[in-house]
């Protein structure tokens, strides 16, 4: 059992837990945590999910929990949905994470209105560098991805979503 004193020992601990759709990316990477409350005897974790329909949740969930018992605190989880999580929030650790990995991440602060006449954006291919891309399909390994083949490098790859 650890005795637990500050939300930078809470952070280190959800440093640990990874999300198991891209195991390189840890939840604090992903930006759902979006509060940490410590007191005595309880830890609070306020979280947001990546999308309301996210299969991985429940499993993060569980791995908070497992992790934070450590600590011999009870453990509360409180998801909320407002503000809803946005692809803005993946830290820039977490881009350069996904894209080692092979996943294009989602570029930030994308509000391009060419999607609006309907124009598909330019990704970067996370093998070669190229932006000689083209989407494959709009669902990729999970729904917050999408695929996407490299006509420099001819690797297929998924690409984070913008949301």
């Amino acid at each position: 059992m650890v005795a637990i004193q500050t939300r930078a020992e809470i952070q280190a601990l959800l440093d640990q837990v990874f999300d198991p759709e891209i195991p390189v990316l840890t939840v604090t990477d992903l930006g759902v945590i979006r509060g940490v409350d410590i007191q005595p005897g309880l830890i609070r974790i306020t979280l947001t999910p990546t999308y309301s329909g996210c299969p991985a949740m429940n499993t993060i969930e569980q791995d908070i929990r497992a992790i934070l018992a450590s600590t011999g605190c009870a453990v509360e989880i409180d998801t909320v949905y407002a503000p809803a999580w946005s692809s803005d929030w993946i830290s820039d650790a977490g881009r350069e994470k996904m894209r080692d990995y092979g996943i294009a991440p989602p570029e930030k602060d994308t509000h391009s209105k060419k999607v609006l006449m309907g124009a598909d954006p330019t990704i970067e291919c996370p093998h070669c560098q190229s932006t000689q891309t083209k989407l494959i399909s709009e669902f990729g390994s999970t729904a917050c991805k999408a695929m996407y083949h490299c006509d420099d490098c001819l690797q297929p790859f998924d690409y984070f979503k913008c949301i």
